[in-house]
């Protein structure tokens, strides 16, 4: 995000007290923009005591690109411990990722839940 914006300054000095014929130099100066990283985001699921594990691989699978082992492994994650990143992303992508996974477990009828928290 661009933090300011290329601006033109222009600086006048002040005529001296000495009669000078009213000429002044002018200062330009270009500030470059400055660039902010976007702040992240952990796209989490939680678990839950109905939502099949076959159905998890599956949205790991499909919302996050996960291959058949890395969606297992995240899967048996939130299992075992309650909670399971599927990755990182910036704001938009992250919001877009929570209500994917959200519209199609509800579409097949699980409780699964998606969030995302500031990383």
């Amino acid at each position: 995000m661009i933090e300011s914006m290329n601006l033109i300054r222009l600086q006048a000095d002040k005529k001296s007290d000495g009669g000078d014929s009213g000429r002044g130099t002018s200062v330009i100066t270009r500030t470059k923009p400055q660039l902010k990283k976007p702040s992240m985001y952990r796209v989490l699921l939680l678990n839950d005591d109905y939502t099949p594990m076959e159905f998890v691989i599956h949205v790991l699978e499909r919302f996050f690109q996960k291959d058949r082992e890395q969606a297992t492994r995240i899967m048996l994650h939130v299992h075992n411990h309650g909670v399971g990143e599927c990755g990182v992303f910036t704001y938009e992508v992250a919001e877009t990722k929570v209500t994917q996974v959200m519209d199609c477990a509800r579409e097949n009828h699980h409780p699964l839940q998606c969030v995302m928290e500031k990383k």
